[in-house]
């Protein structure tokens, strides 16, 4: 080949990448405009990929990565069910399962075959954090949970449409099984707009290029994303680091939950390898912060991104890792366990691999610890004229400080990248008052690079009452410092309850939430990069 055949086939190549990132972004988009519920629509839970037919991850949108990795191993598990040959033009399936590869109950992955020449070349897929689908508490995330089957209905791989027609008797299960049944067929019916726009346009590039070219290119660019993740791996030096975290409790006990990651980077050079090995983390608790194996595959996916960021989002950034996940841990759970607090567990996890990469990268480079997870907070109640309603908000916290500068405030870190609530939304959808929304000053930790501040959120129930689930973290200890520099602020939270009682909620609470009582809410700041007084040394500023 000469240069400028070399020249033409790598541009057709990256226009290919293009075409399909471009591709997922617009499903994204379309799941955004046509979702029903505030928490996918608003707050961006949610997310769009597609799929080769052996259920490799082919391109990702721009979107929250704690569902998109996290839909590897639900489209697998789908595919053992339902063979991707098996399918036929139109259909659809759907599943939540946590243990067909799902993350937690109220995510529920939608897949639809592209069909050309009588096969399937790929598959378009969503995954939406649906408002209720039963279980003890409204949200379908109690805190209190003890097992699975209190947290709502538990959906294996199942045919749900057949040549683009919805199977009522499914559907009927559905929606019998939830407190917000329109808004649950609302985003289901986004949820197959948005794969049904993936598998036409995936379609229109099949009639362009040809089956076969498409098979080559998405091979060469899996490939082209193993070569660039490898490079990135390189340059990371052969050791072994471990760093060891804690969840303030499990919904049921405030005993720490003890997290323990250890990375071994091996290979040198020519054959880089990662092994992220949780052995020593906590067995499987009774509350409900264990997180099924798809959510520290998310992790480990978002991390590789984190190394390799110009390498293309596609299953071959997993190439050279191994994921080792003890059986009956925290972190791969047998059955029945609970598992719809798993955020707190796989944000925690996915800090801890993020602080140990970047020792294996140099020794004074790791950022000071996030400030947690993102706090989840749902609520579902009557208003004065007896008319249901329901939210979720997921809530920010502040970044840790590092080399490159201080923590950001109020932002979603790591694994999470949800979008807070405007208050008029909010106020819209529930008979609520939104009345604080601030950064929480002084609560990142001192140093150098000083820890981005929490937020502090203050809402106000005007008639009715609601059950409330919270589930927050960091409430016991702040996020650590580094290399000197100080703990951010722990979280908090209360409620002050019309008579002017004050009442401090713990990490995990389920409770009452009556007319004119004040919910107050603050996330935790990151943690500190560097002392203060390092400034002198450096001659840098100190403010």
């Amino acid at each position: 080949m000469n240069d400028r055949d070399a020249i033409r086939t790598a541009a057709a190549h990256e226009i290919f990448r293009i075409a399909l990132e471009g591709l997922a972004d617009r499903m994204q988009d379309s799941l955004l405009r046509a979702a029903c519920s505030v928490v996918a629509r608003e707050g961006m839970d949610c997310a769009a990929a597609l799929f080769l037919p052996d259920g490799r991850v082919l391109a990702q949108a721009s979107s929250l990565p704690l569902l998109l990795g996290g839909m590897i191993p639900a489209v697998r598990g789908l595919l053992d069910v339902f063979p991707a040959d098996s399918m036929q033009e139109g259909d659809g399936f759907l599943q939540n399962d946590p243990w067909s590869g799902g993350t937690h109950l109220p995510d529920i992955i939608v897949v639809r075959p592209v069909r050309t020449h009588d096969r399937t070349v790929a598959l378009a897929a969503t995954i939406l954090h649906h408002q209720d689908v039963g279980g003890l508490a409204a949200g379908s995330v109690p805190p209190d949970a003890r097992e699975i089957f209190q947290e709502g209905l538990r959906i294996p791989p199942v045919h749900w449409r057949r040549r683009g027609k919805e199977d009522a008797n499914v559907a009927a299960i559905l929606a019998a099984n939830s407190r917000t049944p329109d808004l649950l067929r609302g985003d289901l019916g986004a949820q197959w707009a948005a794969v049904s726009l993936g598998a036409r346009e995936i379609g229109t590039l099949l009639r362009s290029m040809g089956p076969a070219a498409f098979a080559q290119a998405s091979e060469t660019l899996l490939e082209h994303a193993s070569q660039m993740t490898a490079a990135a791996l390189s340059r990371l030096r052969d050791d072994v680091v471990v760093v060891d975290d804690a969840l303030d409790g499990d919904g049921l006990s405030e005993e720490p939950v003890p997290l323990r990651v250890t990375l071994r980077k091996s290979g040198g050079k020519e054959q880089p390898r990662l092994e992220i090995d949780f052995a020593g983390s906590s067995p499987q608790t009774i509350g409900p912060v264990n997180a099924a194996p798809s959510g520290l595959v998310a992790a480990a996916f978002a991390v590789m991104r984190h190394l390799a960021p110009e390498a293309p989002p596609n299953h071959g950034m997993l190439a050279h890792v191994t994921l080792k996940l003890p059986e009956g841990s925290v972190v791969n759970p047998r059955f029945p366990a609970a598992v719809n607090a798993r955020t707190a567990t796989v944000k925690l996890a996915c800090n801890a691999m993020l602080t140990a990469m970047s020792r294996l990268a140099e020794a004074d480079a790791a950022n000071a610890s996030n400030g947690a997870v993102a706090v989840v907070l749902s609520a579902g109640g009557k208003d004065a004229a007896g008319r249901d309603w329901f939210f979720t908000e997921i809530i920010a916290s502040g970044a840790g400080g590092g080399p490159a500068g201080p923590g950001v405030s109020g932002i979603s870190t790591d694994v999470s990248n949800a979008r807070n609530l405007p208050a008029e939304v909010l106020e819209t959808a529930a008979p609520v008052r939104v009345e604080a929304v601030m950064r929480r000053r002084g609560s990142g930790g001192a140093g150098l690079h000083a820890g981005g501040d929490g937020i502090h959120r203050a809402y106000r129930l005007l008639e009715g009452s609601a059950m409330v689930s919270y589930r927050g973290e960091r409430h016991t200890r702040g996020a650590s410092g580094a290399q000197g520099g100080g703990d951010g602020a722990p979280s908090a939270a209360w409620i002050e309850r019309s008579s002017g009682k004050i009442e401090v909620l713990a990490s995990k609470s389920r409770f009452v939430w009556n007319a004119g009582d004040l919910l107050v809410i603050e996330t935790a700041g990151g943690g500190g990069w560097q002392s203060p007084s390092s400034s002198l040394v450096q001659g840098s500023p100190t403010c």
